[in-house]
C-alpha cells in the first residue's frame, strides 16, 4: 500500500536539525605505498564519526560523477550527529572511472572498512557492521544499487542492511546507461531483500537553460525509475522545490566545485533547507531499519510537511 500524505497531522520530528551526539571529522588519504601495505586504505576517506563513548550503525556514502567526497561534508556531519559513522571514499581522482571500476572500488572500500576502519575512529568508538547501509548520491547511487545487486568483481565481506538512494541516475537516457545495465523497466524487479529509500528531486530532470541540452537526472534513467523497480519495503521522497545538486555544501571549492553549481537546474530557496531534509530522511530511514525506531519515518510519511523543504510526492510500501 502506498502513502501519500495523511489527513492527520503528525507531531513535528527532530531528525531534520543537527542531533545531540557530538562528532568529528577524519580524512585518510591513500599513500602512494597503499599497494604493498594492506593496513591503508583503498582509496582517499572522509569519516565523519561520533565522539562520544559507543558502538554505532554504519553508512557509506558513494559521491556523484565528478564530484569530491567532501563536497557532502555538512550532509555527513547531520547524520554523524544523529548517532551513526559516516564513512565517504573519493572513488577516482579528476579522470572518472568506468562504471564497473567504480563498483569494484567501492567494493575494495567496503571490504577494508572491516578491518580498518576501528582503526580510524575516536578512542571507544566501535562500529556496528551488523548495521550496515549503503548509500549514493547521482551516478554514486546508481553504483550503490549496483554493489546491493551483486555486480561488483570482488566479493564483499560485509552485507549490506539498508540501501539508499539520493537522486540516483543511471545514464543520459534510456537508451544510453552506464555499466552495468540494472535498469530492466520492469515493476519491483530488482534483486534485493533490505530495505530501500529513494530520495528524488523535483528539478533534476529540467535542464539547466537552453545551453545546456542534458538535465542532470533525465526521466527514464532517475528516481523514479529506480524506485519502481524496488521491492517492499521501500520508500520514495521527492524534494519537488530543489535540483540534483542542491544537496550538496554551499560553495564548494575549486574548479569542480563551481561547475557543480552551475551544470544543473539549482532551487531558488537555501540549499541548507535541502540538506536538513536528505539528512532528515536520511536519519529518519536508518533509524527504522537498523535502530528499529520508526517513530521520525512514519511521521515524515503521514505527514510532509514537517519537512524544510516541500516533499511530493511521498510514497512508502511497506513489506
Amino acid at each position: 500500500m502506498a502513502l501519500v500524505s495523511a489527513s492527520q497531522p503528525s507531531l513535528p520530528t527532530s531528525v531534520f536539525d543537527k542531533g545531540n551526539f557530538p562528532f568529528k571529522c577524519v580524512t585518510e588519504e591513500t599513500p602512494c605505498s597503499s599497494c604493498f601495505d594492506s593496513s591503508a586504505p583503498p582509496k582517499p576517506l572522509l569519516i565523519v564519526t561520533p565522539t562520544v563513548t559507543g558502538t554505532y550503525p554504519v553508512i557509506v556514502l558513494l559521491h556523484g560523477f565528478y564530484l569530491r567526497n567532501y563536497f557532502y561534508q555538512d550532509l555527513l556531519q547531520h547524520i554523524a550527529s544523529h548517532g551513526f559513522i559516516a564513512v565517504a571514499p573519493q572513488l577516482y581522482g579528476y579522470v572518472p572511472s568506468t562504471g564497473p571500476e567504480e563498483i569494484d572500488s567501492g567494493a575494495k572500500v567496503i571490504n577494508w572498512l572491516a578491518k580498518g576502519l576501528q582503526s580510524l575512529l575516536p578512542e571507544n568508538v566501535v562500529p556496528d557492521f551488523t548495521k550496515f547501509a549503503l548509500s549514493g548520491h547521482s551516478r554514486g547511487g546508481k553504483a550503490a544499487f549496483a554493489l546491493a545487486l551483486g555486480h561488483a568483481k570482488t566479493a564483499l565481506s560485509l552485507k549490506f542492511s539498508v540501501l539508499i538512494g539520493i537522486d540516483p541516475v543511471a545514464g543520459a537516457n534510456q537508451h544510453c546507461t552506464i555499466r552495468p545495465h540494472i535498469l530492466t523497466y520492469e515493476p519491483q524487479s530488482f534483486n534485493l531483500s533490505i530495505p530501500v529509500t529513494v530520495i528524488g528531486t523535483g528539478l533534476g530532470p529540467e535542464k539547466k537553460n537552453a545551453c545546456i541540452s542534458q538535465p542532470c537526472a533525465p526521466n527514464g534513467v532517475n528516481h523514479k525509475e529506480f524506485f519502481y523497480e524496488c521491492k517492499p519495503p521501500c520508500a520514495h521522497f521527492v524534494v519537488k522545490d530543489y535540483g540534483h545538486m542542491d544537496m550538496l555544501d554551499d560553495d564548494p571549492p575549486g574548479l569542480v566545485g563551481a561547475l557543480s553549481g552551475c551544470m544543473c537546474k539549482n532551487g531558488t530557496g537555501p540549499k541548507e533547507l535541502m540538506r536538513k531534509t536528505v539528512g532528515g530522511i536520511v536519519v529518519a530511514f536508518l533509524k527504522a531499519y537498523l535502530n528499529g525506531e520508526d517513530e521520525d519515518l512514519v511521521a515524515i510519511v503521514e505527514d510532509p510537511a514537517v519537512s524544510p523543504a516541500k516533499l511530493e510526492p511521498v510514497e512508502f510500501i511497506r513489506a
